[in-house]
């Protein structure tokens, strides 16, 4: 049966639905006149998300004929070198076609598709040098503004230590550091600067069932970039002394805790503890489940989460906040995105990823030429997230970002208390975006936590905590 016939009635029937929440920024049309397809009024962005939805169903009911019929038209009007708008629609069609590659009849759809469709369905993500990661996050403030609004914050609650221990787990594989370091120099200028100890959680790319999120580094072991740090540090006239964990977002960090906790039994008064968060809790389990079947014992026989009993049902997510608010840290920062992937239902997020991911394929284009090698590496990047959330389920799907909103809610039932940001804080993030593209934005919410927009959308939030 044609397409007019079996899938534009479903199109119809849910753009009219009035109970249907439809994207208040504007789009151009997708499908384009002429004679290459008649299906001119369905060209926005809310049939592009109907389209995807459509065809996530069809691949789940294993109506391969259907998903086809889609996959054609998505191939029509979402080309992967086109637009933003199309370059986005071009990411999760990929995704749903490696998701057909492994759900009964489809796989036979799949193979098709990766065929005859103009798709590439294998995205290599790059691997950077130190050198190179360190200019391609200095080209956008979607890490900028954590590594902004954290150091403020930091700074401020560490005056007057003599030592500072930070515990750094962040996406970006310490960037956010070298700024840090220079900033507690400079403000040491009449005073030896404290002592600044770095503790820093590897996971190892063979750990876990799905390879590391990206960014990646290139060949560059974390004992060799804790040198150049030494060495930065050491230019500045700061002592550092760098330490790496063995522990993994897999195992909810319980090894990195039980790491801390041992060594935070020696702590004095003069030694600040400072939780780094950025971008990398969201890789930890949200999922409630037995803790025995998540946390085996460690070879010491202790268990780094005492507050829990060896079969208790709980979120790992709420483990690992308890165990930070046990070790009584100084402050907490905690820097993510600002959406939801974490339902279970495909549809769900699907739409939720599709009306977050649209702002990275926009924004690229105020900062990248059309077919430079640093935006192939960015929208790399972008789909690695896009088929990830998409495409994998169980242990594979770690992209399962929350919304500001639901971590707040877990910082305060782990104890914590927001710890607002200042004035210099804002000021210092503002004059950040001064550098980038008109469309960022800086909002202060609830308990003076700041978020960054794009366009007027949360992109990114910044939260810091304190012990209740």
């Amino acid at each position: 049966m044609p397409f007019t016939e079996t899938l534009a009635p479903h199109l119809l029937a849910d753009m009219n639905n009035k109970n249907q929440v439809h994207r208040t920024r504007p789009w151009p049309g997708l499908f384009p006149a002429g004679p290459k397809t008649t299906f001119t009024s369905f060209g926005d962005a809310n049939c592009m998300e109907q389209l995807l939805v459509h065809c996530a169903n069809a691949i789940e009911s294993n109506d391969a004929t259907l998903a086809q019929q889609i996959l054609w038209v998505l191939n029509n009007t979402a080309p992967p070198d086109g637009d933003s708008n199309q370059r986005l629609t071009c990411g999760f069609l990929r995704a749903l076609i490696a998701r057909a590659a492994r759900n009964g009849s489809c796989k036979m759809l799949a193979a098709v598709a990766a065929s005859n469709y103009d798709i590439a369905l294998l995205h290599e993500t790059h691997r950077f040098s130190v050198i190179e990661l360190a200019s391609f996050v200095d080209l956008t403030p979607w890490h900028r503004f954590g590594f902004t609004a954290a150091n403020a914050a930091i700074l401020e609650a560490v005056e007057g230590y003599s030592v500072i221990h930070i515990v750094d787990l962040s996406s970006t594989h310490c960037m956010q550091i070298p700024t840090l370091i220079d900033a507690i120099a400079s403000r040491s200028l009449e005073a030896p600067p404290p002592i600044v100890k770095l503790t820093v959680a590897w996971v190892a790319e063979e750990d876990g069932h799905v390879p590391p999120p990206p960014p990646l580094l290139d060949d560059v072991s974390y004992e060799e970039l804790g040198r150049k740090l030494v060495n930065f540090a050491m230019s500045r006239n700061v002592t550092l002394k760098f330490q790496v964990v063995h522990s993994s977002y897999r195992e909810g960090y319980s090894t990195l805790i039980e790491h801390l906790r041992v060594q935070n039994f020696y702590k004095d008064n003069c030694e600040a503890l400072v939780i780094n968060c950025h971008m990398t809790l969201h890789y930890i389990s949200e999922e409630t489940q037995l803790t025995t079947l998540l946390h085996d014992p460690n070879p010491s026989g202790n268990n780094p989460y005492p507050h829990f009993e060896p079969s208790a049902l709980v979120s790992p997510r709420t483990m690992f906040l308890k165990a930070l608010r046990s070790l009584d840290p100084t402050i907490v920062v905690l820097v993510d995105e600002d959406a939801d992937f974490t339902s279970n239902d495909l549809v769900d997020r699907l739409r939720s990823a599709f009306n977050y991911l649209w702002i990275p394929y926009d924004t690229v284009d105020t900062f990248l030429p059309k077919g430079s090698k640093q935006r192939q590496w960015y929208e790399a990047d972008v789909c690695w997230k896009i088929e990830n959330v998409i495409a994998h389920e169980g242990a594979q799907r770690i992209e399962r970002v929350e919304p500001k909103s639901r971590w707040v809610q877990r910082m305060r039932s782990a104890g914590f208390r927001g710890f607002g940001f200042g004035e210099e804080a804002v000021s210092e993030v503002k004059s950040m975006l001064d550098e980038h593209a008109a469309g960022w934005g800086l909002k202060k919410e609830e308990e003076d936590h700041l978020v960054l927009t794009w366009k007027g959308h949360n992109v990114v939030f910044a939260t810091a905590w304190l012990p209740t």
